[in-house]
């Protein structure tokens, strides 16, 4: 746009740069809208506990055990006795993976205990436990 500021007629140019910061805006609210929900697709009502300081670099591994007992690795379903070599394929093609481990609170807890057994014999030891603050 041009602009005539004063009698010699010298052209200002100048970016108008509110319409760019409202386009901006708008993007940063449909990302913080839609985020949250493309995390968990698996419905678990997870346990509650005090909040703890997250460190993260690479997107980790989510192994979940919903309502039903049924178990997920990434959202595939893995039967019991498949999880363990599933997860020590992970392991091998990357050591330094980190594995979340979220379970419903209606799960019994030898199912979870058999899940963490299986984690730990692929060699994986970088685990945290998913949980929800109160």
């Amino acid at each position: 746009m041009a602009i005539s500021t004063n009698a010699d007629d010298d052209v200002l140019s100048e970016i108008n740069v509110t319409p760019l910061v409202d386009v901006m805006l708008v993007l940063l609210v449909a990302f913080i809208v839609t985020a949250p929900l493309m995390t968990n697709s698996i419905q678990v009502n997870l346990p509650k506990t005090s909040a703890t300081k997250a460190t993260e670099q690479k997107k980790p591994v989510t192994v979940s055990v919903d309502a039903a007992g049924k178990l997920f690795i990434d959202k595939q379903e893995y039967p019991l006795e498949t999880i363990e070599p599933e997860l020590k394929r992970i392991h091998d093609s990357n050591p330094d993976v980190t594995l979340h481990l979220s379970s419903d609170e209606a799960v019994n807890y030898g199912k979870v205990a058999k899940v963490m057994a299986a984690i730990e014999r692929a060699g994986i030891s970088r685990v945290a436990v998913i949980t929800q603050a109160e």
